[in-house]
């Protein structure tokens, strides 16, 4: 890194203009991602429910509530009396546009008849499964609709792809908001830390230039694999964030170089040296946590770790390109436009005294102070023993959006409308079986606990078709109970049974969360305690960061289990009671324990520069503490502003990553690592430093006792 820094400041103009050009050509390129991006991939593709929709879709086409239409005449007429002027329309529907034929109140079979009428007999209900993917139906959405629209009768339009199409409308919506309340934000914390209009502006500008970057590593991307519209959402937040907590770091750094003595050069140099160093291992490490999201079948989840990777990786660049270089290019007028320059030194001194002080006062009863913690956590932590997983729904939605308005009003007029659950009946052989054999299934599903009619649908040469209705909504408890209860169903012998629908689409993408999870965590402890032995030469320091970020997870989960999955914040935050949304936990979960070790790596960091340079076990914590005190609880408090716009987002899975962002945030910057790291390190002394000899000899050269400002000594 030392190379690296004397280049920058070398060739500090050429090297800014490249940065830049580079940054305006990725915005420019980035910003044609809004039109590659995928609208779904919520589903698993490998699971039995997906082989089932691909077979149905080959054969008689699928049955999906991907559109449906509830009509209600205003003018006097029965439902049975407009039958002949909603045909009219129905006919023009382009067959291109449907995966199956419709389903509707006047052309059902019987039962379905009734089905698809509501209540009160005022209105029918008709289902459109619509062709393509999950791009080409919510495009398909409009024509319908427009067909669909008469002059004496109301309609009303819901379904699967229409609740889609809400959630990334608002999601983009959520987007600019968050933005526009995090930038000023930013700005006014940012000066108030540094206390002056350009140290101050740094970060933020390096902030925006990385939030372009990873919008063309999307584009890019896009070419080659499906990429979800939230992945922007987490990589502006990832991006924006990061690069403002990197910037921070490097610029502290460097006003502290520059006061300790030394010229432009040797400032940059050194902050390169060291900062740079830190911020190289803490964004492959953040990198490996959203690594460890690729690890999941579905295509929403994999977006999450392509937007974090790209953010992570384009922040770290920026910062150590563009930002060095101006900062040697800026020299001492980083502290232009700075007010009372003399009484911001001040206060970082008193800044100093105050965290070092927090760390003498934990290390005089370290055992206590870490008992009482780990205490407090734990009981924190509790609740998350009983988390369960949910997925996405229109409960989702702002409770004044149409669409979970006319979503809510067909449950209660049409509660038997459900996509239910398909079973496919096919012969070991490849032949469909003997009627008889696929009426016994369907008599052996009416007994299902949940399930409120089946019967037999359709036969073709390969399966028979078994169509279950529910006697709940799709992907409510009720469903997931008749779900597990046909999967327990005795395929008759010489056949087996494909269970597929919705709610088995659900269960079976929750089934591949939870199967995942176990690699998604061993990807990222393994690549955090390689790193972090790479970075430190310790085997007890990566240990210990792994379990802090354990400590830091449980007690986050637990609270956020409390909160909304027994609902005792629900009526504040307007999620819940029920269970946790399954993906942003996992992208949480990714997010918090890179963020974790992030920070433990900046705090690591110091304390070895202090004991390579010869001070005391006791002394290495202290000035590690004090050097980073206050710029890691800037740093959180930054990151705060950035995730906690999202906190205020009108869509409950946003709400749910920002407000557990905060709840992590607070725990991990203040009470862990500013109390109970110091606690722990001074508890295990020099054993925090031990690795084998021929490891320990591999260290970094420690500095010269005149390259780094004055360690402060334990008493």
């Amino acid at each position: 890194m030392s190379r690296w820094g004397s280049f920058v400041v070398s060739r500090r103009r050429a090297v800014l203009a490249v940065s830049l050009t580079a940054v305006f050509l990725c915005g420019v390129f980035g910003l044609g991602v809004f039109d590659r991006l995928s609208l779904g991939g919520y589903n698993d593709p490998g699971s039995e429910s997906a082989e089932v929709d691909r077979l149905m879709e080959e054969t008689i086409g699928r049955n999906s509530a991907d559109l449906t239409v509830t009509f209600r005449p205003t003018d006097g007429r029965t439902i049975d009396e407009i039958e002949g002027e909603v045909s009219q329309r129905l006919n023009r529907v382009d067959e291109q546009w449907l995966a199956g034929p419709p389903l509707t109140y006047w052309t059902a079979p019987t039962f379905a008849k009734q089905v698809l009428r509501s209540t009160d007999g005022s209105a029918a209900l008709a289902v459109f499964p619509l062709a393509g993917d999950e791009n080409a139906r919510l495009d398909l959405v409009p024509k319908v609709q427009e067909l669909m629209t008469f002059d004496a009768i109301d309609t009303e339009f819901g379904g699967y792809s229409v609740i889609e199409a809400a959630y990334n409308e608002q999601s983009k919506k959520d987007l600019v908001l968050a933005e526009s309340l995090s930038f000023p934000l930013l700005m006014i914390l940012l000066f108030v830390f540094f206390g002056g209009v350009v140290a101050a502006s740094m970060p933020l500008v390096i902030g925006g230039l990385s939030a372009f970057g990873a919008l063309a590593w999307l584009h890019l991307l896009s070419y080659f694999t499906e990429v979800s519209s939230f992945a922007v959402n987490i990589a502006t937040l990832v991006g924006l964030g990061m690069a403002v907590d990197y910037s921070l770091f490097i610029v502290s750094r460097f006003r502290e170089e520059l006061r300790a003595g030394r010229d432009t050069r040797g400032a940059v140099e050194r902050t390169v040296a060291t900062a740079g160093r830190t911020i190289r291992y803490s964004s492959l490490l953040l990198v490996c946590g959203f690594l460890g999201l690729l690890a999941f079948p579905q295509a929403f989840v994999r977006s999450f770790g392509y937007g974090g990777i790209g953010a992570v990786a384009v922040a770290a660049t920026v910062s150590m390109t563009a930002l060095p270089a101006a900062l040697a290019i800026l020299g001492p007028r980083i502290d232009s436009w700075s007010r009372h320059p003399e009484r911001i030194r001040r206060r970082e001194e008193r800044s100093f005294a105050l965290w070092t002080g927090v760390a003498r006062r934990v290390m005089r009863r370290p055992a206590v102070t870490a008992a009482l913690i780990l205490a407090a956590l734990a009981v924190a932590s509790v609740p998350a023993i009983g988390t369960e997983l949910g997925d996405l729904s229109a409960d989702g939605l702002p409770a004044d959006h149409p669409t979970r308005a006319v979503v809510e009003q067909t449950q209660a007029d049409f509660p038997l409308a459900n996509n239910g659950a398909t079973i496919l009946v096919r012969g070991t052989d490849g032949v469909a079986p003997p009627p008889a054999e696929a009426a016994a299934v369907a008599e052996a599903a009416n007994a299902v606990d949940g399930v409120a009619a089946a019967l037999v649908m359709a036969n073709t040469p390969e399966f028979a078709v078994v169509k279950a209705i529910f006697d709940s909504p799709d992907r409510t408890e009720g469903a997931y109970v008749a779900v597990d209860g046909l999967r327990e169903l005795t395929a008759p012998e010489g056949t087996e049974l494909l269970l597929g629908g919705i709610t088995a689409l659900s269960a079976d993408g929750l089934d591949a969360i939870a199967a995942a999870i176990p690699l998604m965590i061993a990807i990222m402890v393994t690549a955090t305690l390689v790193i972090l032995f790479v970075a430190f030469r310790s085997v007890v320091l990566p240990i210990k960061a792994v379990l802090m970020a354990t400590v830091s997870l449980s007690a986050t989960f637990g609270i956020l289990t409390w909160l909304f999955q027994e609902g005792h914040g629900s009526g504040i935050f307007g999620i819940g009671p029920g269970p946790l949304l399954a993906t942003m936990v996992i992208v949480i979960l990714a997010l918090i324990f890179g963020l974790s070790t992030d920070y433990e790596i900046f705090l690591m960091s110091r304390m070895l520069e202090a004991k390579e340079r010869g001070a005391s076990n006791e002394a290495a914590i202290l000035e590690g503490a004090g050097r980073t005190g206050r710029i890691i609880t800037a740093a959180a408090l930054l990151l705060l502003v950035v995730t906690g716009a999202f906190a205020i987002s009108d869509l409950a899975m946003m709400r749910f990553v920002g407000i557990g962002m905060i709840i992590a945030l607070v725990i991990d910057a203040t009470i862990v690592r500013m109390a109970l790291v110091p606690a722990l390190m001074k508890l295990m002394g020099n054993a925090n430093w031990w690795a084998p000899a021929v490891f320990a000899r591999r260290r970094p050269a420690a500095p010269a006792e005149n390259d780094t400002p004055d360690t402060v000594h334990a008493r």
